[in-house]
């Protein structure tokens, strides 16, 4: 496609396989280019460092991706004992060396206190805002603010493996492999960090691979290479239903949320502002369907009343 094409307008969500080296923001750019799309945006970061399920949204379900933010995570983690890092992970700078001491029992013993409900102090090198700045520009600088802990759940935190360190002649094991299942808001790295402080030799993430996000599973993931593959013929001949075909439906996001379908009249005052009575699911947050079915939207339950939250933009025209 030539320089100063005008991009499409494409509405969906493809659920990617991040590859390592990319920033999200930059693998965003990277895919809505291959896509030609007007607009795009992620739903929830990955550290360069890590890969796996990165939803993309275009067009239109920009408007839901916070419901994707907000949802639950999973990852698979791989850490090393006895090194901490001042980022929590293998970029870092090695802040120091301990021995390590524990065994398996003592190991699975000690992740016990980070199951469940917990408190979490955020690292420094987040994106979270002191003074309206992001934490990770104040620890380039080498300067500490104060953070709050945040609560969070750990629905899941099971050992897959431990290994002995190829650097090591003993018997300690040194690195293990993690599967954690978390709430909205959990950073792995500290998470992994506090392990090892509370096992007294240190610890920092040596890969991390999410594998899934609220409703989305890593099985339904494209990597860039077969994105890359589909996208030139589809450059070239301007025909990007290859590619559409990949993308889910706008509401696709939103399974968790009941579903309510609309007269034509409760459409039409929907789509201008207004909100009415009708029995509601029990829920601060619904689907909202046409008669043939077709997705309008979200709404939300105030009062008593049915009122417009998030709607597709053709809505407008009814």
């Amino acid at each position: 496609m030539t320089q100063g094409s005008k991009r499409r307008p494409v509405d969906g969500i493809l659920l990617l396989n991040k590859p390592l080296e990319f920033s999200s923001n930059g693998i965003l750019q990277k895919v809505r280019w291959l896509y030609q799309a007007q607009k795009a945006g992620h739903t929830g970061a990955l550290d360069p460092l890590a890969s796996g399920l990165l939803p993309i949204c275009f067009g239109e379900a920009t408007k839901f991706s916070q419901f994707l933010l907000d949802t639950d995570k999973t990852y698979l983690v791989s850490a090393r004992f006895g090194i901490r890092t001042d980022t929590s992970d293998a970029a870092g700078e090695v802040v120091s060396t301990r021995p390590v001491a524990f065994n398996q029992p003592q190991l699975e013993q000690t992740m016990q206190a980070f199951r469940g409900d917990i408190l979490q102090v955020p690292t420094m090198f987040s994106a979270l805002k002191y003074q309206g700045q992001p934490l990770y520009k104040y620890a380039r600088q080498g300067i500490t603010v104060p953070r709050e802990a945040r609560p969070i759940s750990i629905f899941r935190f099971e050992l897959l493996a431990l290994r002995q360190s190829s650097e090591q002649n003993d018997a300690d094991f040194t690195e293990a492999d993690f599967i954690v299942h978390c709430s909205k808001g959990t950073y792995i790295r500290t998470l992994i960090d506090d392990l090892g402080e509370a096992l007294g030799c240190g610890a920092y993430v040596s890969a991390l691979h999410r594998t899934q996000v609220g409703p989305f599973l890593a099985e339904a993931m494209h990597d860039l290479a077969s994105l890359e593959a589909l996208a030139e013929p589809c450059h070239q001949s301007r025909d990007f239903s290859a590619l559409d075909q990949l993308l889910l439906p706008l509401d696709a996001a939103l399974h968790g949320l009941e579903a309510l379908t609309l007269s034509a009249e409760q459409q039409r005052r929907i789509a201008h502002g207004q909100s009415f009575g009708c029995e509601l699911p029990d829920a601060e947050a619904v689907r909202l369907y046409s008669a043939e079915q077709q997705f309008l939207g979200i709404g939300k339950r105030e009062q008593g009343e049915l009122k417009p939250r998030r709607l597709l933009s053709t809505n407008k025209n009814l």
